[in-house]
């Protein structure tokens, strides 16, 4: 009951958003921020319950018959343990912090509120779902409110950014479309004599799997093992999401035309969709295969992790600079799951909750200058510290965060995983030492950049005549930006030095 009540609070918001009228804009962000807020008390109250013991419900949803081999039993399934609550209250965090910084949208708020509750409840159904149709299903409804919430509120380019996120994602979603049928005909729960299939999540181990299906030991497609090319089917799926590099062009476009609260719902919540289903997909459904590329994985990784840093330097656009700084750190995700070592996997994961509260600041921050200016480039500002001493400090915390100052959060996540990429050696597919002394790179990279922007943004002389009106425009932060900044830069320091608070959960 607690686990569908965290889905369908914001559904059951819909409908009174459908039947209030357009032009009661303050209705519309009362009651989604109430609905936020109630989730978030839920999620924290199912989190005291998963430190003890995982929360699941599983009920017989859709039988559809497969002939001889008996019916495919869908279930409707959620479950609840430590990686999950970690993510789900990451969501309802985020999306209660998006919608306050939502405060000001005066655009069709009806619309905009209806498909943030449909974002929300999405993507808490993926981190929840432990059926795989399930997870599908919830995997597509993201696809929606976001393609909307970019080409009708976002920036001059909005359509194209929209439509390039759709087209990478659905791609992804049809070849995953494809593995689990192939899934649902290669499992079967309880042995293949009872013929009920499923397509549960804790049913998709080899040891369930049926003798001759068209996955099992000896199929071949196109040359490789279909085992493997099932896991890299998916691999390919997830890693739009994360993004990994070459898979993602989608992301910095996307940033950029996005207003702000969709921006922080993409960086803080939508790309962890990526790196959760890369560790409880393809590395729990096919861990033997992940086991055989975690090389090439760790590979990947290493190189979104230089890539990302290196094209953020050459960045003038504030905004476009945080967007290849997330397609950075998420690599180190890929490089903490490659590892296959028990602490390098809890750094990956708990870098997607780190990396989920610092980009959602940064976005924050970065919308902040824009509201006031207009402008992005970085270039055009200078002596911020002195006009807007308070945001400063907020840039200050989410900089040195992001580029793993010790005491801030990410420092412990990224030190998890580089622990766990020099522990990954010996075994067949091991990622080898050089890959993680090279990611260690990524880290002076991330300095440099951001040490520089924070030079030339917020040190020297203001110089009001070469930007008529920005000075009188520039006023530190109101309680309302207060508001959606200050929980976020509690939860980067408190976490950075009592990081055990959410470390337990995995």
């Amino acid at each position: 009951m607690l686990l569908t009540a965290l889905i369908f609070l914001p559904i059951a918001a819909l409908l009174p958003m459908a039947f209030l009228p357009a032009r009661m804009a303050g209705a519309f962000k009362w009651l989604a921020l109430a609905v936020a807020t109630a989730q978030l008390g839920l999620a924290v109250w199912c989190g005291v319950h998963t430190a003890y013991s995982d929360l699941a419900v599983s009920t017989p949803w859709i039988s559809l018959p497969l002939g001889d081999l008996g019916a495919l039993d869908i279930r409707y399934a959620l479950s609840m343990d430590g990686p999950a609550f970690m993510l789900v209250f990451l969501t309802v965090l985020i999306s209660w912090i998006a919608l306050a910084a939502s405060w000001g949208e005066t655009r069709n708020t009806k619309a905009y509120f209806m498909l943030f509750m449909l974002l929300d409840a999405s993507l808490v159904g993926v981190f929840l779902a432990s059926d795989f149709f399930l997870f599908f299903l919830f995997y597509e409804f993201m696809l929606l409110p976001v393609f909307f919430l970019i080409g009708l509120w976002g920036g001059e380019r909005r359509e194209y950014a929209a439509i390039k996120f759709f087209i990478y994602t659905l791609a992804g979603s049809v070849f995953m479309l494809l593995v689990m049928a192939a899934l649902a005909l290669s499992y079967a729960h309880g042995g293949a004599e009872s013929g009920a299939h499923t397509l549960l999540f804790a049913d998709f181990v080899p040891s369930n799997l049926i003798a001759g299906s068209v996955l099992g030991k000896g199929g071949l497609v196109l040359g490789l093992d279909a085992r493997s090319v099932a896991f890299l089917v998916l691999f390919v799926a997830f890693a739009i999401k994360v993004p990994v590099v070459p898979l993602h062009t989608w992301l910095p476009d996307a940033h950029v035309e996005a207003p702000t609260p969709v921006s922080v719902m993409l960086a803080g919540v939508l790309l962890k969709v990526g790196g959760y289903g890369i560790w409880r997909v393809c590395f729990g459904f096919f861990p033997e295969v992940a086991a055989h590329y975690s090389w090439w994985i760790g590979l990947l990784g290493v190189v979104s992790v230089l890539y990302g840093a290196l094209v953020a330097m050459g960045q003038t656009d504030f905004k476009r600079m945080i967007a290849y700084s997330s397609v950075s750190h998420m690599g180190y995700v890929l490089v903490g799951l490659a590892s296959r070592t028990e602490i390098g996997t809890d750094g990956a994961l708990f870098q997607l909750f780190t990396h989920g509260l610092i980009s959602s600041m940064l976005f924050l921050l970065v919308g902040v200058l824009y509201d006031r200016t207009h402008d992005r480039t970085m270039s055009n500002f200078a002596g911020l510290w002195g006009k807007m001493p308070r945001y400063t400090f907020f840039v200050m915390i989410a900089f040195f965060a992001s580029l793993g100052l010790p005491g801030l959060c990410a420092f412990v996540s990224e030190v998890m995983i580089f622990m766990g990429a020099v522990q990954a050696q010996g075994s067949t597919g091991a990622m080898p030492q050089w890959m993680a002394l090279l990611a260690v790179i990524g880290i002076i990279l991330s300095a440099v950049y951001y040490l520089r922007a924070f030079r030339q943004m917020f040190f020297g002389k203001f110089l009001a005549g070469s930007s008529p009106g920005w000075e009188a425009s520039l006023q530190d932060l109101s309680v309302r930006e207060y508001l959606v900044l200050v929980p976020l830069a509690i939860l980067t320091v408190l976490l950075g030095i009592a990081p055990n608070i959410l470390l337990h959960y995995l």
